[in-house]
């Protein structure tokens, strides 16, 4: 039997109240106990998730000179992020992987786009472009969802969570692990042991496997989302915000055992906006379980991690 569970989307979406209680139930403690769960009935249509995937690789095959142009944007909040510039926070080797970032596009004038970086639109692939924008929203759609369950786990109001992430700083990180190469420093990973900054994650099928969880019992265990399945998995502001009643799960990305060839994958990494303020939910707040962390904006947290992984140097 698997640790981690196989949910269905639409038996929250469109299902009786039972079967959407049962859904939330399910969710809440399939991330209590492991920190990650597997979702099927998304309703994101394949085509997109296929077409994405082959602008990503086209995107990738090109130049490291073309894409250094696009590089650099924010501590690479958007654009381009070349290959072993970022590290999990513990290390100081990087990982053996290069990405590029789309982020939240607010209509013109919005009061918020002084908030987050423009997105950069390479000119190279113009269909990048139109096909991350809807995925974005896709995924956004499908994060909205989790966590209004999350909220009824809770009993909490229906969009306690999800209120979080209206025009939220949630990105979608293209990511593109090439082969294995000679002279790459021998304890380097293609993404080393780490836990994830934000609300939750929510990954597409990769193109191949690698992926693993820790376990409670300190064991690594491989995690793979079929076709038309996404994971989801929580990270460090929802283990703030419930004080560790929902832990951010230590996960990595291995090298591969025989087969050395690249490896894409597209994480959607569901942020609060800027100025939310995490705060612990008074529920999880016991005699047993004190409360752990100070109130901080999002915003300040996200800049405290990505100082602490490389990507913004103080």
């Amino acid at each position: 039997m698997s640790l981690v569970r196989t949910l269905d989307l639409k038996s929250y979406t469109h299902g009786s109240q039972a079967e959407r209680s049962k859904f939330a139930d399910e969710f809440g403690h399939g991330l209590k106990d492991i920190g990650f769960i597997t979702l099927e009935g998304h309703g994101i249509n394949p085509k997109l998730i296929a077409d994405t995937y082959a602008a990503i690789e086209k995107l990738f095959s090109l130049s490291p000179e073309i894409k250094q142009k696009y590089a650099g944007e924010s501590g690479g909040q958007r654009g381009y992020t070349g290959f072993m510039k970022e590290h999990a926070k513990q290390r100081t080797v990087g990982d053996l992987k290069e990405f590029w970032h789309v982020g939240q596009e607010l209509p013109h004038g919005h009061p918020m786009t002084m908030d987050y970086p423009a997105n950069v639109w390479i000119d190279e692939v113009p269909e990048l472009k139109p096909l991350t924008l809807s995925l974005y929203r896709e995924l956004e759609r499908v994060a909205r969802n989790m966590l209004e369950a999350l909220s009824l786990h809770f009993d909490l109001r229906q969009n306690f969570f999800s209120d979080m992430i209206n025009n939220g700083n949630s990105v979608l990180r293209l990511i593109h692990y090439p082969p294995l190469e000679e002279g790459m420093p021998q304890d380097a990973v293609r993404a080393a042991e780490h836990e994830d900054i934000n609300l939750i994650t929510l990954l597409c099928e990769a193109t191949t496997s690698g992926l693993e969880l820790l376990t409670n019992e300190g064991e690594w265990y491989p995690v793979e989302a079929l076709k038309g399945q996404i994971v989801v998995d929580a990270g460090d502001m929802l283990q703030r915000i419930t004080n560790k009643v929902i832990p951010a799960t230590t996960h990595r990305v291995v090298n591969p055992k025989g087969e050395n060839s690249s490896r894409y994958s597209m994480p959607f990494f569901v942020h609060p906006y800027s100025g939310y303020l995490l705060e612990t939910i008074p529920s999880t707040i016991t005699p047993d379980n004190p409360e752990r962390w100070p109130a901080i904006t999002a915003g300040d947290f996200l800049y405290e991690r990505l100082v602490e992984i490389g990507l913004i140097k103080k």
